[in-house]
């Protein structure tokens, strides 16, 4: 394990998005010098706005598949530009595959320019339609390469290919992360993934729509042990990929139920056509994470979910009674 270095400047790619949000507070809770690049295309500028204020942060607008360049020195980029999200993905395809094939080329260019190290964001649908139980990161995957969430699956299988090629041939320090499902406060209302969409639906006494007959399994991670394992991976000389995921594992039915019950929703549930390539098991093998990141989830799902319910109430008070298409102040 490397000790941490919280001094130096810290490059988050995609830092206005959910997650990459959460990243910056805690990179600036540990000292660093941070500098967030986002084009926001899904993520937010509000997302980061209560950090404005602080002389360690800036907020740049800034499109990865261009070519760009740092003036002072970096010693650690964390790339997760990238949408993420079901409907962001199929929304914007080939922007997508641009940003993890040309975005990913331009930050190891850069990290190799700076001698910093490289956190890619990967993900567990890397493993597409997984045929082992549960996932380890020595298996290969079973992903449809023309489906249409190939537009993600790809440009991450892609994007790790290229991490390793400049780690063994230019000698570029690189963790890669396979997040699993993650959720918490800061996802948008309209994401598509389950947890806000449930959210939402049972605070507006609609249905929980469940795809399908609901008995496909997700294992959901709370935000703030996904920042964790992130920092970890930084913080230590692995290479990776690192499952980064709760490995208790609940149907999509289970969780709507979860949901109803801790929001006191009574809607009901309505089942709705499974998508294609929809993912019938997702549970990480975390043992790696483990032995060598000495990390694991914290927050059990009843909190974190209650976490998330308190954002998602916050959110809906601040916008109610603003004209439509108006945002509130920070």
């Amino acid at each position: 394990m490397r000790e941490p270095a919280p001094r130096g400047t810290v490059l988050v790619t995609g830092g206005a998005g959910f997650i990459g949000s959460h990243l910056c507070e805690r990179l600036l809770e540990r000292g660093a010098r941070v500098v967030c690049l986002d084009n926001f295309a899904t993520g937010r500028a509000e997302n980061v706005g209560h950090l404005a204020g602080h002389p360690s942060f800036e907020l740049r607008e800034a499109d990865l598949t261009e070519p760009f360049t740092m003036d002072e020195p970096v010693t650690t980029v964390f790339h997760l530009a990238s949408a993420a999200s079901p409907p962001d993905y199929l929304r914007l395809p080939v922007e997508t595959l641009e940003v993890g094939s040309l975005g990913t080329r331009n930050v190891l260019e850069l990290a190799g320019e700076h001698g910093a190290r490289v956190v890619l964001a990967s993900t567990s649908e890397i493993y597409g339609d997984p045929l082992e139980y549960p996932q380890r990161e020595t298996y290969w995957g079973n992903v449809n390469p023309i489906g249409p969430r190939s537009v993600y699956d790809e440009a991450k299988r892609y994007a790790e290919s290229l991490t390793m090629a400049h780690h063994r041939a230019r000698g570029t320090s690189v963790g890669i992360a396979r997040i699993f499902n993650c959720y918490g406060p800061r996802m948008r209302a309209d994401d598509g993934r389950m947890v806000p969409t449930f959210l939402n639906q049972a605070l507006e006494g609609r249905p929980l729509t469940v795809a399908g007959d609901g008995h496909q399994t997700r294992s959901l991670c709370y935000v703030e042990d996904t920042v964790r394992g992130l920092l970890a991976l930084a913080d230590s000389a692995v290479t990776g990929p690192v499952n980064i995921g709760s490995d208790e594992e609940l149907s999509v039915l289970s969780l709507a139920r979860i949901v109803l019950s801790v929001t006191g929703a009574r809607g009901g549930i309505t089942f709705i056509e499974r998508p294609q390539d929809d993912p019938r098991y997702r549970r990480p093998d975390i043992r790696l994470a483990e032995e060598a990141l000495d990390w694991r989830p914290r927050i059990r799902l009843e909190e974190g979910l209650r976490r998330t319910l308190a954002y998602f109430v916050e959110q809906r008070s601040r916008y109610d009674g603003l004209p439509e298409g108006a945002t509130p102040a920070n």
